[in-house]
C-alpha cells in the first residue's frame, strides 16, 4: 500500500462519527466488508485506538483486533472487543504521541543491555530479541506499511522501567502528512452530538511543526 491508496480507501469508506465525553469515535465501512473503528482525543487529535473487523468465511461470530491502544475490552455497537493476557507473560501495547509511535512491552525484567532492536527495512517491520533468547518479538506497523515507508535505526530510542521495555520511533515527516490528510478528510464527517473535534486547529498545529 501506499500513502494515495490508504488516502483513497479513506474517502471511500462510508463513515459514521460520534462523540463521547472527551473522545470521538469514528466508524468506518469499507467497499470489501471490512470495518474500522478509530477512537480520537478531542484535546490534541491525536489516535487513541484503532481497531478492525474483517467479513469471516466460516460460520462463526466476526470479531474486532486491536491495532492500536492498549489491549482492553472495548464495546463497539452490538458487538465487543475482548482481549485476555496472561499476568505474567509478555503483553505488548502501542499507542500514538503528537510526534512519535511508542511501544511498551510489560512483564520483561532483564535490563536494557539485555534488548536488541533493529528494523527490516524491506518487510518495514521492527525486531525485539533479548540476549538471553527468552524473548523475540517481529513488531509489524502498519502506520509504515500504509505510506511505505522504511523504519531507520536512528530513529529508535529506548528505555526500561518498572519490567517494561519503551521503544519509541520518531514519525517520519510522510506519516505526519498522512495523518493530517486523514484530519482534514474527517473535517466533512459530520458528528452526532456536536463536533468539537477542532480539526482546523489541530491542522494548523500540524503544519507548524
Amino acid at each position: 500500500m501506499s500513502f494515495a491508496s490508504w488516502i483513497v480507501l479513506i474517502k471511500s469508506a462510508e463513515k459514521t462519527s460520534a462523540v463521547q465525553g472527551n473522545i470521538r469515535k469514528v466508524h468506518y465501512r469499507f467497499l470489501d466488508g471490512r470495518e474500522m473503528v478509530e477512537e480520537y482525543s478531542m484535546d490534541t487529535g491525536v489516535i487513541l485506538r484503532r481497531a478492525w473487523k474483517t467479513k469471516s468465511e466460516l460460520m462463526r461470530k466476526d470479531e474486532w483486533q486491536i491495532e492500536l491502544g492498549d489491549p482492553i475490552p472495548v464495546g463497539l455497537k452490538e458487538n465487543e472487543l475482548v482481549v485476555k493476557e496472561s499476568s505474567s507473560e509478555p503483553i505488548l501495547s502501542k499507542r500514538l504521541t503528537r510526534n512519535a509511535i511508542e511501544w511498551r512491552i510489560r512483564n520483561l525484567p532483564y535490563p536494557l543491555s539485555t534488548y536488541s532492536i533493529t528494523c527490516d527495512l524491506n518487510e518495514k517491520t521492527i525486531t525485539v530479541r533479548t540476549s538471553n533468547k527468552k524473548y523475540f518479538k517481529k513488531i509489524l506497523v502498519p502506520e509504515f506499511q500504509r505510506c511505505n515507508y522504511a523504519p531507520q535505526q536512528e530513529e529508535i530510542t529506548t528505555k526500561h522501567q518498572n519490567s517494561t521495555l519503551i521503544i519509541l520511533y520518531k514519525k517520519p515527516k510522510i506519516l505526519l502528512e498522512m495523518e493530517k490528510a486523514v484530519l482534514e478528510e474527517l473535517q466533512s464527517v459530520d458528528t452526532m452530538e456536536y463536533d468539537n473535534f477542532r480539526c482546523e486547529e489541530l491542522l494548523a498545529d500540524l503544519m507548524t511543526e
